[in-house]
């Protein structure tokens, strides 16, 4: 096996089934990696991760100065590209969410956020990078707080203390008796609940599609030899659709995080009744 076991990948590992070992599941050792630079101990260092946030950032940007550069009438590929898929959010989402009006100064951040995410998710399936940068909670983390801030402020900005207060409780003087408990309820819903299930939702996908792509693939290298070369095709084939269905929901989960984003300041910029 591999000396390294914080570094699995099927190619990595001389074992088969019939050798006498046994088969190398993938854990949450395959989310941990060794230092490029610095010391794990000392809190600092970078690795694989942060590098592929840090090409995924220049990617993202690159691509649209270089779509927007020099914008031109009559579109080429890339700004036809490029138009599409911020008008697809800008329209299809913000527009949807938000409203035009209110909407339009969120566009920018709205966008950011989901290609940035997708491309942190689209590293999965990537040559030599196959690691999603989201599968680590801390990224969905400090995204789900961003959302967060920025939601907390606009309540504040737009209602005061008092509405405040009434949006994050539900506050609703027609519930009668239960408006203490359903407040209550909606206060740690909102305040707790809700950046933590944010955060967790792209995490959760993003780890667990990880796991099934290093199942199968490593399951593909496990299973060449001998008679388990047959069921070595299948886990192949396994594979291969496991990616496809990945490609999905990576960009589904990049649109449900900007998604509820924009619920989260819809939410923050409407009228309390």
């Amino acid at each position: 096996m591999s000396a390294d076991p914080t570094q699995v990948l099927a190619f990595e590992t001389d074992c088969h089934i019939f050798d006498g070992c046994g088969f190398p599941a993938p854990g949450l050792h395959s989310f941990l990696f060794e230092p490029l630079w610095g010391d794990a101990d000392s809190n600092l260092y970078f690795n694989k991760p942060m590098l592929l946030a840090l090409l995924g950032s220049l990617v993202i940007i690159g691509f649209f100065w270089a779509a927007f550069r020099k914008p031109k009438v009559v579109p080429g590929k890339l700004q036809m590209v490029a138009e599409a898929g911020y008008d697809f959010i800008r329209r299809g989402v913000v527009y949807e969410t938000i409203g035009k009006k209110e909407g339009e100064k969120y566009v920018p951040l709205i966008v950011s956020l989901f290609f940035f995410i997708w491309m942190m998710n689209l590293w999965s399936i990537i040559p030599v990078a196959q690691f999603p940068v989201t599968s680590i909670i801390a990224y969905p983390a400090v995204l789900a707080a961003v959302v967060y801030i920025l939601w907390v402020s606009l309540t504040f900005k737009r209602h005061g203390f008092v509405g405040f207060f009434k949006n994050v409780t539900g506050y609703d003087k027609s519930l009668g008796p239960v408006l203490p408990l359903a407040m209550l309820i909606e206060f740690f819903s909102n305040l707790l609940v809700r950046p933590f299930t944010h955060a967790v939702r792209l995490f959760a996908n993003m780890f667990a599609g990880h796991t099934l792509l290093l199942l199968f693939t490593i399951a593909s290298w496990y299973l060449l030899n001998g008679v388990g070369i047959a069921y070595a095709g299948v886990s192949f084939i396994m594979t291969i659709v496991m990616t496809a269905f990945e490609l999905f929901i990576q960009a589904l989960q990049a649109y449900v995080f900007v998604l509820l984003t924009c619920t989260y300041i819809q939410g923050a910029l409407a009228e309390h009744h």
